[in-house]
């Protein structure tokens, strides 16, 4: 430095520090967002550079941060994950989203991927797997757990490799899905039009071809069925938001 310069220069160590990826976290539960900060903060690569609650600020958020992942949740207040990456993606399609629920991957898994998402994980899976998955998406690749890794595998095969029409959970479109959730969460159709930000008459038709696609007699035993797969496919999932131990 020359005699009477006051500039100061960093430090050739700052100079040469690796630029870290910037991750959203997006999830409605904020124990489960903490454990996400807690395991990216000891990623030497990695930071969390924002945080949403719900499909609305996620996507402000999305377009204001301009993120390098998105680690995001299906089940959100407003639109679910599985349209909030189809928006996403048509905006920014070479971002990555990790999907990261509590949900069942036979449900949801191939959904997610179909919507654009590069990978499917459980909130119980291992914190190992969470980062690896993590390193797999910032990399530009895809991750799939081995469950959902098997069920594909499965589906495909007793398929013959064709697309599965038969009339299960799998044969209803995105937004019936959508509608099935929140029947299983003990909404009404006002309730549900509401949060989706659609009318009565449609939820009422996505309830309609609900109903016939799963063969069910009537509204009270769809309703029903919803409830029961909330119950079986939504357990706890304390691990991750518990961070390391």
């Amino acid at each position: 430095m020359k005699a009477g310069d006051t500039s100061l220069e960093p430090p050739q160590s700052v100079i040469n520090a690796p630029t870290k990826s910037r991750i959203l976290v997006v999830d409605d539960h904020p124990a489960f967002r903490f454990g996400l900060r807690e395991l990216i903060s000891d990623m030497a690569m990695a930071e969390v550079c924002g945080e949403a609650e719900d499909a609305a600020t996620a996507l402000a958020a999305f377009r204001e941060l301009k993120p390098d992942l998105v680690l995001l949740d299906i089940s959100l207040p407003g639109r679910d994950g599985i349209e909030l990456t189809k928006m996403m993606k048509a905006e920014a399609p070479r971002t990555p989203i990790l999907i990261v629920s509590m949900h069942d991957e036979a449900f949801y898994g191939l959904r997610a991927l179909r919507a654009g998402a590069c990978g499917y994980l459980r909130k119980d899976d291992s914190l190992d797997q969470l980062e690896d998955a993590i390193e797999h998406a910032l990399r530009q690749d895809y991750y799939l757990s081995p469950r959902l890794k098997r069920h594909l595998i499965q589906q495909f095969l007793q398929n013959n490799g064709q697309p599965q029409e038969s009339y299960t959970l799998q044969g209803l479109s995105d937004r019936e899905m959508e509608v099935f959730h929140w029947l299983g969460k003990g909404l009404g159709t006002r309730q549900i039009a509401d949060r989706l930000g659609l009318s009565v008459k449609t939820i009422e038709t996505h309830r309609a071809h609900i109903k016939t696609k799963l063969s069910l007699e009537s509204a009270e035993d769809m309703v029903k069925l919803a409830r029961e797969w909330k119950l079986l496919g939504e357990k706890p999932a304390n691990r991750m938001a518990a961070g390391r131990n």
